[in-house]
């Protein structure tokens, strides 16, 4: 697989959101990183400071160049990012998921970039299977790379900018790289940590919502070395997920948008849990009548006030996901009555081959 992404300038400017970490899980990238302290040396003073959107200064607090050839991102070995050793064990109770290893040894440094590289390789180790409830000889045929600044380095709010380039060929499908943030109280691929975790954001006691959400406010004892009555979660934003594939226009897209697309999404609980959406249709604003005469359709709830740039529709394939009642073999366990709806504030940008061959600048403006 060719390409990679590119953080020439993986920077942070700014200031206060709840804690989330930064995520890279790319098939071949290339990223920028610093050796000592949170800025770069390396940085150029005329990247130190940011104008944003809205007009408002913002100083660089944290970059990472990537110039030193051959860093070792192996758990300990570097002091703001740290690349996996682990199977992916994102996975469904019918036995899908992940198809990866996340190796270390996939993740390296050359030429001012950081690569992360997936092979056709054959990853086997002895693990417990929830299936089957007992450990095994477990295989996967893939291997990849994962890399994060969990429990390093925290962003609160502000800007960030990624240079990269995308992995492979932007009509190949099957990968699927990603620039992400994850609050900090769960862990990327460690499914307990984020059970009733995740991607919930709400601070008010509501007692029908208390056994969904981990850490409610509506607890009056200090769970985890917390303050009592606080609402604590894990809300993810993604940065970009980058679909690449055949082309062919997707339906109820405005304007339409084809592979490859970057899909950029907000990911929050508790969600909505009546009038939603349908996957695949955008959200009907107002109640219509059939030609036919028949029964309206009625309105449908979703947010309002959504803006999207140029070459960018909203996102109708993915308006959130449904954390149901668990099944006996899945890893973790969910009651119905700790179920929830999560909410998918998402978009589609139109990409082309020319971001799969050069660096692009992707972008993250958060105001807490």
């Amino acid at each position: 697989f060719m390409g990679g992404f590119t953080f020439h300038r993986s920077g942070l400017l700014g200031v206060s959101l709840r804690c989330c970490y930064l995520l890279m899980m790319i098939y071949r990238s290339s990223v920028v990183c610093v050796s000592a302290g949170w800025i770069d040396p390396d940085t150029p003073v005329s990247a130190r400071s940011i104008i944003s959107s809205d007009g408002i200064k913002y100083d660089l607090v944290m970059s990472d160049e990537f110039n030193k050839d051959g860093r070792d991102f192996a758990d300990g070995e570097d002091s703001m990012w740290t690349a996996l050793d682990k199977s992916d064990d994102d996975q469904s109770s019918n036995g899908g998921g992940s198809l990866h290893f996340y190796n270390s040894s996939s993740v390296s440094t050359a030429n001012g970039f950081l690569n992360i590289s997936t092979t056709a390789e054959k990853t086997s180790w002895t693990g417990y299977n929830p299936f089957k409830k007992d450990y095994e000889k477990l295989t996967k045929h893939f291997k990849s790379g994962m890399v994060n600044s969990w429990n390093k380095f925290c962003f609160t709010g502000g800007i960030i900018e990624v240079e990269a380039i995308m992995p492979g060929s932007p009509s190949s499908g099957g990968l699927w790289p990603a620039i992400w943030l994850l609050g900090n109280l769960g862990r990327a691929t460690y499914e307990g940590s984020t059970a009733g975790i995740w991607p919930w954001s709400y601070d008010k006691c509501d007692r029908s919502r208390q056994r969904s959400q981990a850490i409610s406010a509506c607890s009056s004892s200090s769970h985890y070395g917390m303050r009592p009555y606080t609402g604590r979660g894990s809300t993810e934003i993604d940065i970009i997920e980058i679909m690449p594939g055949e082309p062919g226009y997707l339906p109820s897209t405005s304007p339409k948008i084809e592979r490859p697309y970057a899909a950029m999404t907000l990911q929050v609980a508790p969600g909505g849990t009546t009038s939603r959406p349908n996957s695949g249709q955008a959200p009907v604003r107002h109640a219509t009548t059939g030609l036919d005469g028949h029964p309206p359709l009625p309105a449908q709830e979703w947010y309002e006030g959504l803006g999207y740039g140029g070459n960018t529709s909203m996102n109708p394939f993915f308006y959130g996901t449904y954390l149901g009642p668990t099944k006996p073999q899945e890893p973790t366990h969910r009651t119905e009555k700790e179920a929830y709806q999560a909410d998918a504030i998402g978009a589609m940008y139109q990409m082309g081959e020319e971001e799969f061959g050069r660096v692009h600048t992707f972008r993250l403006e958060w105001v807490p």
